[in-house]
């Protein structure tokens, strides 16, 4: 397994309007590795950003309605077949397995975490659909994206994640320091 590859099991979540493309995508590409993508290169921008926000152990706000992800995940692909079709997925990992509580300012286990729920676009805490992602509040993510080649048979050809990335879902920020960061 290549650095950066994060063999969990996925939230079901993904840039689609449902979680079932997504899990039939990631199904039909499994087969991993494609000579024509050897030069691929992902990489994570505003990687310094990310970095202050982990050394903090970063928070991002879950509500019912949703709420947008800050830092933004954003990243580079390059060394992709231009002749080719790709599918890039997002799906978010539980990153351990624990529920976490906020004591005397700082981030502690505390105790096991909820089951994983089905999930789709923004973030939220409440399954209502509508293009949201549903994470469980006080649970450690680790956002990962997959890249699948379509358009004749579906290969997977890279899953990859950023550890500077993880985040504890939250419905008000605990920490004060991440409040000012954001």
């Amino acid at each position: 397994m290549a650095s950066g590859e994060v063999p969990r099991r996925p939230v079901r979540a993904g840039w689609t309007t449902s979680s079932a493309p997504v899990e039939s995508e990631l199904q039909a590409g499994s087969e991993k590795g494609d000579p024509t993508e050897k030069e691929l290169s992902v990489s994570l921008d505003e990687k310094t950003l990310w970095q202050k926000f982990k050394e903090l152990v970063n928070e991002m706000i879950v509500t019912k309605n949703g709420r947008r992800m800050f830092p933004v995940l954003k990243v580079n692909i390059s060394g992709l077949d231009p002749n080719a079709m790709y599918s890039v997925l997002l799906d978010f990992v539980s990153a351990d397995n624990h529920r976490w509580k906020y004591v005397n300012g700082e981030w502690v286990p505390g105790g096991k975490p909820e089951p994983r729920t089905p999930s789709l676009l923004k973030l939220t805490n409440k399954l209502n659909g509508g293009g949201q992602i549903m994470l469980n509040s006080l649970h450690k993510y680790e956002p990962r994206m997959h890249i699948v080649r379509v358009g004749g048979p579906r290969r997977m050809i890279t899953s990859h994640a950023f550890p500077e990335t993880q985040f504890i879902a939250v419905t008000a920020y605990q920490n004060e320091e991440v409040t000012a960061l954001k």
